[in-house]
Formats: C-alpha cells, structure tokens, sequence
C-alpha cells in the first residue's frame, strides 16, 4: 500500500513572476539555515507556481521566540549587496509586497566592453536614502487617491522622506551583520551596508510548528537554540489532576517573503505591527546573538512606516491615520 503524499500548498502567480520572485526569495533566505539562522519553508516551483509543505500552526511559546530572535539575527547576517537588492536571480526593476508594487535593484549585469553593454551598476545608497525614494515616497500618489491620505498628511510624508534621506536616522546594522560583512568584504560603509532581510515579517509571516515537522528539510543549526533555557511544560490534558506535559518544541519558519537587502531594523520593528506574541523574548534573543545599534527602540516606528503606507495604499481606511501619527514623531 502506497503512502499517501504529504498535503501542500499551491500557489499561482496573482501577477507575472510573483510566484518566482517570492521562491527566489525563499531559497535565499534559506541559505543561512545551516549557519543557524531562521528555518524557511522548502519550495518547489515552476513558470507561474509554487507548492510549500502544509504546516501545522502551533502557539509560540517565550522559548520558541527567543531562539527565533537568534535566529533571525543570523538570517540577516547572511548579508545583501545592497538596500533594496533583489533575491539572485530576479532581473526586474520592481516586484511586490503583497499585492503591492515593490522598487527593487537586480544583480549587476556583465559588461563585456562591446558597445551598448551595461555600465558600472549604480553605487549602493546609504539606507536612509533608499527608504525615503523606495519605500515611501512612491505609494503617497495612490495613498492620497484613495483618501486615506489627504494633503497635508502626505507633505507630511514627504518631510519625513526628507530627513530620511539626509541622512537623520541612518544607524549602524545590528553586530553580527557588519562583523560578517567587514570578514567578507573589508571595512564596509557602515550606512550602505545591508541586511539578508525577510522584507514582509509581520506576524502572520512567521508560521510556528513543532521542530519535528521541519526535521526532514531544515538543518539541525537552524532554527536558533533549542536546548537553551528550562523545560517548558503545561497542564496535561486529559491526565490526571495536577499533571503536567513537556510543551512542544516550537519553531519559527519564515514564509511569504518579500526577500530584499534593507535595515535589520524593518525586519524586527515590523514584527510589532500587528502584535507579534512575545516580542520582548524575540528581541532579547536577537541581542544575546547580535546587539542591535543604540537608539533602535526609538527608530521602530519609523522602520514600520513602509509597511503602514503599504496598507494605507492597499486597504485605506484607518491606515492613513497610523501613516501620519507615526510620521509626525520624525518630522
């Protein structure tokens, strides 16, 4: 009697190449699973699909989201060329966070010599920059056509897209990103230096499932430490009175990317959007693998701004509103 296939999940593409772009993203990120950092979902796909292994969602529990916090912090010491870099692999200029447009940077073409061959790619932007002409000033013309921004919220946009761009909250990637790059590549600029990042991480974009459904496709580093910390038990269902049960070992798998070079910093303050259990123990595990740079609790809203103007230019309604008290903390 044969076994029957392990249930997944199909996905077709909502736009040409969304299905690519979003495994190019998944394998890269993968790549830093054997260096311990977060478990990805392993895919499969061809022109216009992509199947994912079907999960079970567990709750996370303090442990499960401190090893996380590792994990990630190894993730995006994996590194990017640049702010706004595409997976490898992806030529367009642009792809999607959602169902909305996202600027991005392909790999450098070659240069042969011959006439018409591309020239030199453009030099990497210190992030401040990137973030001000990628990530918010394009969504303000459909954000202000759906009325969830009106005039002055949107000059209001565009003064914080300002400071931004000069430079104002540029701050150094979290300890282990720049020690990994300067090993990698020399001394780097530390405002130019970017982050292997997930680029969608809220919460619903961290599927926690029980390490041995991962067993067979993630490697044993990844995931972050899982015999770190005391046993975590709960009341035992359906035992005796006062019994007690060993909790699951959780972990975080990263799905549905919008994979790109960015700030470390978005990554984790985009966590808190939409209320991520545990954040605390998320952040705490991150630091114990690679402190973050002084200041970032104070940059967190201004790292969530992309993905409030996003919801804003997607969804309308109350968005517009949080777009604007947000931005008014960095005007």
């Amino acid at each position: 009697m044969s076994t029957p296939a392990p249930p997944v999940i199909r996905k077709h593409d909502a736009s040409p190449g969304s299905t690519r772009l979003e495994a190019l993203g998944l394998v890269w990120l993968a790549e830093a699973m054997p260096d311990g950092g977060a478990p990805v979902v392993p895919v499969r796909y061809g022109e216009g699909w992509l199947e994912e292994p079907r999960l079970h969602r567990l709750r996370p529990t303090p442990a499960a989201a401190r090893a996380f916090g590792r994990a990630l912090a190894r993730t995006h010491a994996a590194g990017a060329r640049e702010h706004g870099a595409a997976p490898p692999g992806w030529e367009g200029e642009s792809g999607w966070m959602g169902a909305a447009g996202l600027p991005l940077r392909p790999g450098p073409a070659e240069d042969d010599g011959s006439p018409g061959a591309p020239g030199p790619a453009p030099a990497p932007r210190r992030w401040g920059e990137f973030y001000a002409e990628d990530r918010l000033l394009p969504y303000l013309g459909a954000a202000r056509a759906n009325g969830s921004l009106d005039a002055s919220g949107a000059r209001l946009v565009e003064r914080v897209a300002g400071r931004l761009a000069s430079g104002l909250l540029d701050a150094d990637q979290p300890a282990l990103v720049s020690a990994l790059a300067r090993e990698r590549s020399g001394v780097p600029d530390a405002a130019r230096l970017a982050a292997r990042t997930h680029g969608d991480l809220w919460s619903g974009n961290v599927l926690w499932v029980a390490r041995g459904e991962t067993a067979s496709w993630a490697p044993a580093p990844a995931g972050g430490d899982p015999g770190a910390g005391p046993p975590e038990v709960a009341p035992a269902v359906g035992g005796p009175a006062g019994g007690r049960r060993r909790v699951p070992d959780v972990v975080g798998v990263l799905i549905d990317p919008a994979a790109q070079g960015g700030h470390a910093e978005t990554d984790l303050a985009e966590l808190g959007v939409f209320s991520q259990p545990h954040l605390d123990q998320v952040y705490a595990g991150y630091e114990e693998v690679s402190a973050l740079a002084a200041g970032w609790r104070g940059r967190v809203g201004a790292h969530q701004l992309h993905m409030l103007i996003i919801h804003a230019t997607l969804f309308g309604g109350g968005y517009g509103a949080q777009v604007v008290a947000t931005a008014r903390r960095y005007a």
